[in-house]
C-alpha cells in the first residue's frame, strides 16, 4: 500500500490512559460485543428458521443484523486488544484498512434501513400491490444496491485518504481510525480531503435520509387518515423500532461528518462514535426484539426448543 508516508503506524490513544480504567473498559466494551454478537446471530436464526418471519421487512433486518456484526467487528477486537497492550499501534495498512470497512459498512447499514422505510411504505400505503413491490427480486436489488454504494463510497474516501502524507505526528486521538481524526494529523492539504469527505457524505447521507423521510411522510399521512385510535397505533407500532434505529444511527453520524473543523471536542467525538460504531450494532437487534411482538414470539419459541431439546 503506497501513500508516500513516513509514519509506519499510528498510535490509537484510545478512551482512557488511566490503567484500572482501561481494565474496566475492556470487560465493559467485551460484554457489548458479546451481546452484539449473540443478539444479531439470534435475529439472523430466527429470522431464518421461523417460516412466518419470511417476509420482505425480516429479510431486511437479517440482513442488518449481518452488516451490525462486520461494523462491530472491525472496531471492537482492535480496541480491546490496545486495552491490554503497552504499546497501543495500530499499523497504516491496517488503519486504512479499518477506515475502508467502516466506511463500507456504515452507508450499506444506512441504505438498508432506507429499503425498509420503503418496505414499511409499501406495506401501508400500497398494502394490495405490496407483495408484487416487494417480491424477492426487488429486495435482493436493494439489498445488494446498499453494499455497492457502501463499497463506492469506502472506494473513495479510502483513495483520497492514502494520498495524505504524515511527516510528524502519529497519535490518534480516537479509538478506531476515522478519517477525520487522520486528517487532523496529516502534513498534506487537508481542504481537498475535507471536500470529499464532505461531497460524500452529503450526498450518499442525504439520498438515504431522503428515502427515509419521504417514505415515512407519506406513512404517516396514511396513519392519519385511519379513524380507530387503536387502529393508528397498531400501524404505527410496526415502524416505531425502525424510527428508533434510524434516529440513533443517523444524528450522531451526520453531526459527526458534517460539523465544522473549528468544531473540535475528542471527547464529543468519541461519543458520537461509541454511539453509531458500538452501541448501535447491540442496540439494534434489541429495540426490534422489545418492539415487535413476531420477533419476540419467535425468538421465545426458539428458546423454549432449545431448553426442551437440552433435557
Amino acid at each position: 500500500m503506497e501513500n508516500q508516508t513516513k509514519v509506519t503506524e499510528f498510535i490509537l490513544l484510545g478512551l482512557s490512559n488511566d490503567p484500572q480504567m482501561q481494565i474496566f473498559l475492556f470487560l465493559l466494551f467485551s460484554v457489548v460485543y458479546l451481546i452484539t454478537l449473540l443478539a444479531n446471530v439470534v435475529i439472523m436464526l430466527v429470522v431464518r428458521t421461523d417460516s412466518h418471519l419470511h417476509t420482505p421487512m425480516y429479510f431486511f433486518l437479517s440482513h442488518l443484523s449481518f452488516v451490525d456484526i462486520c461494523y462491530s467487528s472491525a472496531i471492537v477486537p482492535k480496541m480491546l486488544l490496545n486495552f491490554l497492550a503497552q504499546h497501543k499501534t495500530i499499523s497504516a495498512n491496517g488503519c486504512f484498512a479499518q477506515m475502508f470497512f467502516f466506511f463500507l459498512l456504515a452507508v450499506t447499514e444506512i441504505f438498508i434501513l432506507s429499503a425498509m422505510a420503503y418496505d414499511r411504505y409499501s406495506a401501508i400505503c400500497d398494502l394490495l400491490r405490496y407483495m408484487e413491490i416487494m417480491n424477492k427480486g426487488i429486495c435482493a436489488l436493494l439489498v445488494s444496491g446498499a453494499w455497492a454504494i457502501g463499497f463506492i463510497d469506502a472506494t473513495i474516501n479510502t483513495g483520497f485518504a492514502l494520498k495524505l502524507q504524515f511527516c510528524g505526528p502519529n497519535q490518534i486521538s480516537h479509538f478506531s481510525c476515522e478519517l477525520p481524526s487522520l486528517l487532523q494529523l496529516s502534513c498534506t492539504d487537508p481542504i481537498p480531503h475535507h471536500t470529499v469527505l464532505f461531497t460524500s457524505v452529503v450526498i450518499f447521507g442525504s439520498s438515504s435520509f431522503l428515502i427515509t423521510l419521504i417514505s415515512y411522510i407519506h406513512i404517516i399521512s396514511t396513519i392519519l387518515k385511519i379513524r380507530s385510535a387503536e387502529g393508528r397505533r397498531k400501524t404505527f407500532s410496526t415502524c416505531s423500532s425502525h424510527l428508533i434505529v434510524v434516529g440513533l444511527m443517523y444524528l450522531t453520524a451526520f453531526f459527526q461528518y458534517t460539523k465544522p473543523s473549528s468544531v473540535f471536542s475528542v471527547l464529543l467525538d468519541e461519543m458520537f462514535s461509541l454511539q453509531y460504531s458500538i452501541l448501535t450494532p447491540m442496540l439494534n437487534p434489541i429495540i426490534y426484539s422489545l418492539k415487535n411482538r413476531e420477533v419476540k414470539t419467535a425468538v421465545g419459541k426458539m428458546l423454549w426448543k432449545l431448553k426442551f431439546k437440552s433435557f
